[in-house]
């Protein structure tokens, strides 16, 4: 898988706000409503789960 220029910057903003890095790679949807949920439980899960839908999507 080749990480493009706007890969990096998805990156960037699922580190600083892990919903800003969902929002950008899937929109609005079930995968921003649970990211979300785990950013409010926990900051280390949403970034978790962020990088995970970048780099799976």
């Amino acid at each position: 898988m080749a990480v493009t220029f706007s890969d990096i910057f998805k990156i960037a903003f699922a580190i600083i706000l892990p919903p800003l890095g969902v929002l950008l790679e899937k929109g609005c949807g079930p995968d921003l409503c649970i990211n979300i949920l785990l950013t409010i439980l926990g900051y280390i899960p949403g970034i978790i789960h962020a990088l995970y839908i970048i780099f799976k999507y």
